[in-house]
């Protein structure tokens, strides 16, 4: 279900489980931004999002790295978005994974996104990864935006539109009927 939701929050409650799934080679590191406009989007969605990413940046490394999860805010001028198809103007909230793996090539970049499209030898990945991510994000009114070059690691970046002050008070201020009445 759609909700407004603290991007953060979504991050610091699975970082322990994308610890357990990238293994002890790999240096997890999250840079959340303090203040953060919430983002209306399905929890679920966004965590699958997050896994997605983090398990393609630590098979970009089979020896071992960094994954950095970062969160912040982007405000998208009309300029900037007509330079992405994707993209809009607003005001977003970008989640951001970068690993030092070994980066990809103009030709993977331009495909990455295609269902089935996969690096990985046979029986490792079944391309559907990004695809599906893809997807989310474009569910959401998002894009993603990729900056990767061989041998230089990868970053994705989540654009999210922020949600307005207004919807986000009244999605924290519970109704009336909502609070439930004790009997001591």
């Amino acid at each position: 279900a759609v909700k407004p939701l603290d991007l953060n929050e979504v991050v610091a409650n699975l970082l322990k489980m994308l610890r357990r799934l990238i293994g002890e080679n790999i240096d997890l590191r999250f840079d959340g931004k303090s203040t953060l406009p919430l983002v209306a989007a399905d929890t679920g969605m966004m965590e699958q999002v997050l896994m997605n990413l983090t398990v393609n940046a630590r098979d970009a490394m089979p020896k071992g790295g960094r994954i950095t999860i970062s969160t912040s805010l982007a405000d998208v001028e009309a300029a900037r978005a007509a330079a992405n198809p994707n993209s809009h103007p607003g005001r977003f909230v970008c989640l951001a994974v970068s690993d030092t793996g070994c980066g990809m090539d103009a030709a993977t970049l331009k495909r990455l996104f295609e269902p089935f499209f996969t690096t990985k030898e046979a029986g490792k990945g079944t391309g559907l990864g990004l695809a599906t991510v893809h997807g989310i994000v474009a569910q959401h009114k998002g894009w993603v935006e990729v900056d990767s070059q061989a041998g230089q690691g990868s970053t994705f970046r989540v654009y999210l539109p922020a949600v307005a002050e207004s919807h986000v008070e009244a999605a924290r201020t519970p109704k009336t009927e909502d609070v439930r009445r004790g009997k001591e």
